[in-house]
């Protein structure tokens, strides 16, 4: 016989354990499980074991709402985050719903008994099926088994190792090592300053910069109100002058893109001095936030840079050889470890095979409805966070909304409620990043549309007024 359940939540990161927070608090009574691919909580911060891991945004608005940050660092490492996900989880008793090691493999929606059958594989040999009315998918954003790596020539030649951060082994050694770490994206720019503190030297080839701000790893304004207020009007005020100097700071970019691009350039002339070649190796081709803008804490590359620790090199790929890598312009980088910090593999759902009434749906094919659901697709919802700030700001507003969705079709006898495309909605690209890694994954995600509800924002406020307070039965969704 078939487990039934309400709503199963397929990924136990940082939305899926706010998942389980919502449904437990809004929706008492559902039935409701959280399935896990891996053996462990934490998603991204259980599976990045790189040195230097840590968050690109400031734990203030990466932790949760519900559960405020503690800890004196805005800029915390990979295992206080892991830490402090796996004490949520506790806390609230949601690790007693994860299932772990338990892959989804497909889902198809039955219109006629309107749920969802989930093919789960629990190892190689065995598969087993699951029933649910709604599906909660909290998979993130990447493939975890793999990273993306080009092919350059010559990589069987080299007699070093070549590693992707995303594979990176404990008993990887570096000390004492010369290190090239490709790459010039968020983890480049944590990995490096890292790796300098025992390999002999690092350099981090680029083939072209990325936008990087020093910013202090400490919050001082947070601490202080943390220490002079209640916890709980601290952590509000605290979180909220983030979440707003934030939007501000990408208004201002977004806005007047010359006038930001001059700023950050300031910032780290300010740090290298006027002698280092700036406009080559740290001015980017794009404008600010057409790609994520990277953050050093404290200035730690910088410092790094200084010391005589860390090159920064900005050039092409001709070929690898058997003690390093040729640029085309002829020069040559000695290396005795290669890091591939080339990016991601995106991917949205985690590639689970999608049927409706046993007809396969492309994701590729479908539009974003209020970056949540998909046209076509029945009781099926997703978390997708911010592109512009932190992931856990949009995630927790997507799991108040689909708690309002279930609440509401429970009080009016809906089984399912499917967002239907207006058939004279324009497309647009679902992510409006230039990254490489979004690039490359367009083909595959979804579209969104140009006006509401087909609309993503990116802006925190306005999700605010679609999530937690718009109309539920604004045209789009079709109920039954």
């Amino acid at each position: 016989m078939r487990e039934a359940l309400d709503v199963l939540i397929v990924g136990a990161g940082i939305s899926g354990i706010a998942a389980g927070y919502y449904l437990e608090r809004r929706c008492p009574g559902l039935r409701w499980q959280i399935v896990e691919a891996r053996e462990s909580i934490g998603g991204t911060w259980d599976l990045f074991r790189f040195p230097g891991v840590r968050s690109d945004s400031d734990m203030y608005t990466l932790g949760y709402r519900f559960r405020p940050w503690r800890g004196e660092e805005a800029i915390a490492d990979g295992a206080a985050i892991l830490q402090y996900l796996k004490d949520t989880a506790r806390e609230f008793g949601i690790d007693k719903r994860i299932r772990f090691q338990q892959r989804v493999r497909q889902i198809n929606w039955s219109s006629a008994q309107a749920h969802w059958t989930v093919d789960i594989e629990a190892s190689e040999d065995q598969r087993y099926q699951l029933q649910c009315k709604f599906l909660f998918m909290c998979t993130g954003y990447y493939r975890y088994d793999r990273g993306y790596t080009p092919t350059w020539a010559g990589m069987d030649s080299f007699q070093g190792q070549i590693v992707h951060p995303q594979a990176w082994r404990s008993d990887l050694d570096y000390r004492d090592k010369r290190v090239v770490v490709i790459g010039s994206g968020a983890t480049a720019v944590t990995l490096v300053p890292a790796l300098a503190s025992e390999a002999a030297q690092v350099t981090m080839l680029q083939r072209s910069p990325s936008y990087i701000v020093s910013l202090s790893a400490r919050d001082e304004m947070a601490l202080r109100l943390q220490a002079r207020l209640p916890f709980w009007l601290g952590s509000k005020l605290i979180r909220w002058r983030l979440i707003l100097r934030s939007m501000i700071q990408y208004h201002f970019a977004r806005s007047k893109p010359d006038e930001a691009r001059a700023a950050i350039l300031e910032g780290v002339r300010s740090e290298l001095g006027g002698d280092f070649d700036i406009e080559r190796h740290f001015n980017p081709r794009y404008q600010p936030w057409d790609q994520r803008v990277c953050l050093a804490p404290d200035g730690d590359l910088f410092k790094a840079m200084r010391a005589g620790k860390v090159k920064v090199m900005t050039g092409r790929i001709q070929r690898f050889d058997e003690a390093g890598i040729v640029l085309e312009s002829g020069e040559r980088l000695p290396a005795e470890l290669i890091v591939t910090a080339t990016g991601l593999d995106m991917r949205i759902l985690h590639g689970v095979r999608i049927l409706v009434d046993d007809a396969e749906i492309e994701l590729g094919a479908t539009h974003s409805y209020k970056g949540v659901m998909y046209s076509g697709v029945p009781n099926l919802a997703s978390a997708f966070g911010y592109t512009n700030a932190s992931w856990t700001l949009r995630a927790e507003l997507v799991c108040e909304y689909v708690c309002r969705l279930l609440k509401h079709m429970a009080r009016r006898g809906y089984a399912q409620c499917t967002p239907r495309l207006p058939d004279d909605m324009q497309s647009a690209a679902f992510v409006d990043f230039t990254s490489g890694y979004v690039q490359r994954a367009l083909p595959g995600l979804p579209k969104q549309g140009v006006r509401h509800p087909w609309k993503l924002y990116q802006n925190y406020l306005k999700d605010i007024l679609m999530l937690r307070f718009g109309r539920l039965h604004d045209g789009a969704l079709e109920w039954r």
